[in-house]
């Protein structure tokens, strides 16, 4: 599964132990159109989205090597990236799985032995910077699980099948959820396997703590931090970018 690797010679070890962050950019990015090539190799002000998100994460003083995981046919297109980019931290890049459920766990059989907390990450979530990913893994070492996130502003409706509303849901306590999200790495290997022994399939890596029975703690990080997912989303996060003063 690996395709390269390229081992940081020197890591920062937070006294909690090491830290590892997985970046997925295994979809099929099938909504975004960019002529068969990752969304995430798609750009924003002229830097690719993965440039943005591997940038933050190379930066943060708590990461201490990234995994990034792909489709198999983007792989030659990241390696020269990353080689080009010099990104001192990512560790490797691996092949994806048939669902972000796969790719995830893949990306988590290549973390260090020495790893006691696992970050799992939307490549496309570009957005992303050192004061959320700090804040998260705060809560992390306090809860053992935490994830980004951000309250629900719209009132939410509940349809039948026809499109009818059946009821409106109380938003006070409705969340969306964002990544990173981060566990233990007990907690997470036990989420995972239990999951796939059970056949049991998730959308994201909280459900699988969820099913797991493990407690989910949510920060709350704001809106800014937006997953490209269509080509509008472009402009969405130039236009955060300009507000940020960044760009």
């Amino acid at each position: 599964m690996g395709i390269f690797s390229k081992i940081s010679g020197a890591f920062n070890t937070l006294k909690n132990g090491m830290v590892s962050a997985i970046i997925l950019c295994a979809g099929s990015s099938t909504r975004f159109s960019n002529g068969g090539k990752s969304k995430q190799l798609a750009e924003i002000s002229g830097i690719t989205v993965i440039e943005r998100t591997l940038r933050a994460f190379d930066k943060c003083n708590s990461i201490n090597e990234i995994i990034v995981v792909v489709r198999k046919e983007d792989a030659e297109d990241y390696k020269s990236f990353i080689y080009d980019k010099g990104f001192k931290k990512v560790k490797c890049i691996v092949t994806g799985g048939e669902t972000r459920q796969a790719s995830a766990l893949r990306g988590f059989k290549h973390v260090s032995e020495k790893s006691k907390y696992i970050v799992i990450h939307d490549g496309a979530r570009c957005l992303i910077d050192n004061k959320t990913i700090e804040a998260v893994l705060k809560e992390a070492t306090k809860n053992g699980i935490a994830t980004a996130a951000s309250h629900v502003t719209d009132t939410v409706k509940v349809a039948d099948k026809d499109g009818y509303i059946v009821k409106t849901l109380d938003r006070t306590n409705i969340w969306n959820v964002q990544t990173p999200q981060i566990f233990e790495y007990k907690k997470y290997m036990v989420s995972a396997y239990k999951a796939k022994q059970d056949g049991y399939i998730a959308t994201d890596d909280c459900m699988l703590a969820e099913y797991a029975g493990f407690k989910v703690k949510l920060v709350d990080t704001g809106n800014d931090n937006i997953k490209i997912t269509v080509k509008d989303d472009i402009k969405r996060a130039e236009a955060i970018l300009s507000i940020r003063g960044e760009k």
